[in-house]
């Protein structure tokens, strides 16, 4: 089975990179939910969490804080949600574990189900706001 994330891992196809590591890629959702909505996956394909080594699952929820902090400065967001899901039954659409940073804004509401199709362009200046707040 094809993986998109994998595919954005070896650069055939391209993504909004945030950050990367020698485990890890952030990069912008293609079809957020909210402006900022950012996706944070181990490079090594695992379809679900419990797949991982528990050490891996500890090392990509470590990184959580850094990468939320600078979600929350280059965005301009109010808060976040993070959401993490395993399975067709829990609403995951692509079998690569995934942990989503979801800004949230004070005059937007919490909608969880809303995905907005924005621009290349504006996914580009975005990540480029959020990458310069990442320390």
């Amino acid at each position: 089975m094809a993986c998109i994330f994998c595919d954005i891992l070896s650069g055939k196809r391209d993504g909004h990179i945030l950050y990367e590591d020698d485990s890890h890629l952030v990069f912008l959702d293609k079809y957020p939910i909210d402006d900022g909505h950012t996706l944070v996956i181990p490079k090594k394909h695992y379809e679900r969490i419990t797949d991982m080594d528990p050490e891996d699952v500890g090392k990509i929820f470590t990184l959580i804080p850094k990468i939320a902090k600078a979600v929350l400065l280059g965005s301009g967001a109010d808060a976040f949600s993070l959401a993490q899901n395993n399975g067709k039954a829990a609403k995951q659409i692509i079998p690569h574990v995934h942990i989503h940073i979801i800004p949230r804004y004070n005059d937007k509401g919490t909608v969880w189900t809303k995905r907005q199709i924005p621009t290349d362009d504006v996914l580009s200046e975005l990540a480029e706001k959020i990458k310069s707040a990442i320390t």
